[in-house]
């Protein structure tokens, strides 16, 4: 005879928390299968085998055990009805594998990228999952056949098939590690078969090199002239996006010419949507006065205009054309001005890190960057920072 029950389990995590499970019994054999939530000791009902209604969640973390209990008692009688001796491991293997597919999960990773309209998210991770799919050769997988032997040998292909860059391969398995993560949770897995961590595969993102434009290469653009119109239009932009610190393309784009008020530019950021108050430098404003041709425009740059601004995915597109647009003018703009580094959007920011160096306190670049934590301008800034690496280098040789 076999079992289900909702248990708390007496191993804590590190913050003294305890998880609860479903048991499966038999024989007097049990096994477990995590729900996914942590509370304390005392927020257990072990009578009702539920969370006491004290707990700020407990309607909702006991509506997920019922849910999650009901699916497992489910699975159980169908494998009871199997009418084969099976053990606990057999019935649990029965439970958590009987609609574990990994293709089947990966809509239910999809839809919650859709929910939140990250589209373009969306269309990367579904090409992904493509790419994973063309590697098996095969439209479904369980979850215990993807193994660390299995993971190798996806990346061995993306690296050497595919030929994709050792950091997109990174991108790759947090997708995989994601949606076994949403297949534990789901109880459609067990943790036992989580082929990522500690002792097993390990995702590790590969050092990239930033380079940014040096002063004397900057000043070269601010006065380069034999530029089309549409070059000189790319170029101001890159320039504006230079002279507020690096703000991205995306900012830029969005810029308003009501967000300048009293000499100061205040906007707020796409990526963390903090609010930006910068003064706008004198080489800014004379770039701004250039654009501010048509007194009736409501952005700085004209490619938003009439833009359903709340249509993420039509907004995304446009702004990736855009993009595109502009990097394709600024090659040719870094050709004629005889300047070999890649020029982008993106290298603007760069290129103020880089001009920045060591002359800018790290708390006073963080405010520009607006980042949430003074370590991650400091991690950036590391890229553009050799002074002090060149003169311990120039001490050793300088016999």
């Amino acid at each position: 005879m076999s079992s289900v029950k909702a248990v708390l389990r007496t191993k804590a995590n590190i913050n003294n928390l305890y998880p609860i499970a479903i048991r499966v019994t038999k024989d007097r054999k049990a096994s477990f299968l995590y729900v996914g939530q942590y509370i304390k000791r005392c927020q257990w009902d072990r009578v009702n085998n539920c969370v006491k209604k004290s707990h700020n969640d407990a309607l909702n973390i006991n509506q997920l055990i019922f849910k999650k209990l009901s699916s497992a008692n489910k699975k159980l009688i169908e494998a009871e009805i199997d009418g084969n001796y099976q053990s606990v491991d057999d019935i649990k293997n029965k439970i958590v594998n009987s609609s574990g597919d990994f293709f089947a999960v990966s809509l239910i990773y999809l839809k919650r990228i859709s929910d939140r309209k990250k589209f373009h998210q969306l269309d990367i991770e579904y090409g992904r999952i493509q790419v994973f799919k063309e590697f098996l050769n095969r439209d479904k997988i369980y979850f215990r056949e993807i193994n660390i032997k299995l993971i190798r040998r996806f990346d061995n292909f993306l690296i050497n098939k595919r030929k994709i860059s050792s950091r997109t391969v990174s991108y790759y398995m947090i997708m995989i590690r994601t949606i076994f993560n949403i297949a534990i949770s789901e109880l459609l897995t067990d943790a036992k078969c989580y082929p990522f961590g500690k002792g097993r595969y390990q995702i590790k993102f590969p050092e990239t090199q930033k380079i940014g434009l040096n002063s004397d290469e900057i000043k070269t653009l601010e006065t380069i002239d034999d530029l089309t119109k549409a070059q000189d239009y790319a170029l101001s932009a890159w320039l504006l996006s230079f002279y507020f610190a690096g703000i991205r393309i995306s900012d830029v784009l969005h810029l308003k010419w009501k967000d300048f008020v009293d000499n100061r530019l205040y906007y707020r950021m796409g990526k963390n949507k903090k609010i930006v108050s910068l003064q706008i430098p004198d080489k800014a404003r004379r770039i701004l006065q250039k654009l501010n041709r048509n007194k009736d425009s409501i952005f700085v740059f004209k490619e938003l205009e009439n833009i359903d601004l709340e249509n993420n995915k039509i907004l995304r597109t446009r702004i990736k054309t855009i993009t595109r647009n502009f990097n394709r003018r600024l090659e040719i703009v870094a050709e004629k001005a005889g300047i070999d580094k890649k020029i982008s959007m993106h290298i603007a920011r760069h290129s103020f890190g880089n001009i920045s160096g060591d002359k800018i306190p790290i708390q006073i670049l963080q405010k520009l960057y607006r980042h949430s934590s003074v370590t991650t301008t400091i991690l950036y800034q590391s890229n553009f920072i050799q002074k002090d690496i060149d003169n311990a280098l120039e001490k050793v040789l300088n016999l």
